[in-house]
């Protein structure tokens, strides 16, 4: 089996999602266009998409069913270096294999745990054969709902056709219009390190820019540093986020184009939530920039760079002088596609905005909350899925105002796993695996059933209070590879309504329903 994309890449710890303290007919789903209107194309989905391994930096653990696919070695070899992706297909292509579910075996196992109590009155469905481009079951498929977390499946996909898996986001400096003085500019990379003890492993890292700086800037003393976070606009947080969403210990940072560690004032993750962020994430950057450079915290503000900025070349080292717009330094982030792995396995929300904006910059729109929700649906459209499906409001979910299909969610992971489009295949390097990874990892547990998932059930989770949400693929009993959406909006109980989601997904899993 090849490697995924981009080289083998950590699992991360998961990222609690949202939970604010208010929570905002049936009929088949729609038959769709472009991916599914044309067969052979859906027949090359991805057979084993779901045994990806998301292996190492560390030890992996092997649960349930996957234990012995990857060999015996209970130790892989550590992965140190980020490998330059290629956008290749990442695993063998399904066709036919397997026995084909029918739709009525899938009604009779599904019905009686959609219905469940614990999912409350509104449960949103979608289950579609990919290999067959066949829904195999819908229940207001078509009727776009609260998605919460789940929303960055189609920032993941929107971002890797807008800008690619190679591509990487690089944060400047240039001089300034005064003697001494060094802007930073900002490019929007939320994964930017202060320096080696970063929260992302292979970040760009601000010391390594100050050195540069430095010797760009030969004996020119530097006197004052400017921070341009210009490049994102409009307001720096989204309609619909709650006031706890973003306090200190919520779940987002203030939306920038230049922050470090997704806006954590430490570098760490904490797996049940409330990682303290920066209230002016730039600021807080460009102050850490300039200790670096010995330049004091009163001579930081904020501003904007030289106009020539944009095409200056780089300053030659030990310049006898330079230039206000001159470049002195620059670093880049790891590829587009291993920070759409972060964005997925931790459920960062940070970093799901930034990637949002990517899709606006790529299309010469607006990049703000605005501009990028109007470009991810265009791009929806423009891959031949339903676009209209989609009201966005963000990019990470956790707008309460968002509103996406189940039928949306499942045409969009079935394309991503298809071989049409190989560049999209590299977002399922990311999803978290039931049993193992990301905000997976302590699900499908119990009940006992349920762990007939593990490690097969490929998926992102969504929660917000009142509303739990699961949407990925699996691989049947008989070879038949599952994309679903599962979507209940009126929920009581988180931890009960995760194990329904969770019961769903696994009896998918066993039934061979053929």
């Amino acid at each position: 089996m090849p490697p995924p994309v981009g080289g083998a890449r950590p699992p991360a710890t998961p990222e609690p999602e949202a939970a604010s303290e208010t929570a905002s007919g049936s009929g088949p789903a729609g038959s769709g266009s472009g991916f599914f209107a044309n067969p052979k194309a859906a027949a090359a989905v991805l057979a084993v998409v779901v045994l990806v391994a998301v292996a190492v930096v560390g030890l992996v653990e092997k649960p349930g069913p996957i234990a012995g696919w990857f060999g015996d070695s209970s130790t892989p070899t550590p992965i140190a270096t980020t490998p330059e992706p290629t956008p290749t297909p990442v695993l063998a292509a399904a066709t036919s294999q397997g026995r084909a579910p029918t739709a009525d075996a899938v009604k009779k196992a599904l019905d009686p745990l959609v219905k469940s109590s614990a999912l409350g009155s509104t449960v949103h469905v979608s289950v579609l054969d990919v290999a067959a481009a066949q829904v195999l079951y819908a229940q207001n498929a078509d009727i776009p709902t609260t998605p919460a977390s789940t929303t960055k499946i189609l920032t993941a996909v929107t971002a890797l056709a807008a800008r690619g898996p190679a591509y990487r986001l690089a944060t400047r400096a240039v001089a300034g219009e005064t003697a001494g003085e060094v802007v930073i500019i900002g490019g929007g990379d939320p994964t930017l390190s202060a320096d080696a003890k970063g929260q992302f492993p292979g970040a760009a890292r601000l010391d390594l820019l100050a050195q540069q700086v430095k010797k760009a800037m030969g004996g020119t003393p530097i006197t004052r540093v400017t921070v341009d976070a210009s490049l994102f606009k409009g307001p720096e947080t989204a309609t619909g986020w709650s006031s706890d969403d973003i306090s200190p210990g919520g779940q987002v940072a203030r939306i920038q184009a230049l922050m470090t560690n997704a806006g954590r004032i430490k570098p760490v993750h904490n797996e049940f939530g409330g990682d303290p962020r920066f209230s002016d994430p730039a600021l807080a950057a460009g102050k850490t920039f300039a200790k670096q450079l010995g330049v004091a915290a009163s001579k930081v503000a904020k501003g904007t760079a030289p106009a020539s900025a944009a095409a200056s070349a780089p300053a030659s080292a030990a310049a006898a002088g330079v230039t206000p717009g001159q470049e002195l330094g620059k670093v880049e982030s790891p590829p587009l596609v291993q920070v759409l792995d972060w964005m997925l396995q931790q459920s960062d929300n940070t970093i799901a905005e930034t990637m949002a904006r990517q899709v606006a910059l790529a299309a010469g729109a607006e990049p703000s909350f605005d501009g990028a929700s109007e470009a991810m649906i265009k791009k929806l459209k423009e891959l031949g899925l339903p676009g209209d499906e989609a009201d966005l409001y963000d990019g990470s979910g956790l707008s309460r105002h968002n509103g996406i299909s189940p039928t949306l969610l499942v045409q969009t992971l079935a394309l991503a796993a298809g071989g049409t489009k190989p560049e999209l295949s590299a977002m399922f390097n990311g999803l978290p695996v039931a049993g193992w990874s990301g905000t997976l990892r302590t699900r499908f547990a119990t009940p006992s059933p349920n762990q007939a998932a593990q490690g097969i059930v490929r998926a992102k989770t969504g929660t917000l209070s009142g509303v739990n949400t699961l949407a990925g693929v699996l691989i049947t009993r008989d070879g038949r590879v599952l994309a679903f959406a599962i979507m209940a909006s009126a929920t009581s109980d988180a931890t009960t309504a995760k194990a329904a989601l969770d019961k769903v997904a696994a009896k998918l899993v066993a039934c061979g329903c053929s």
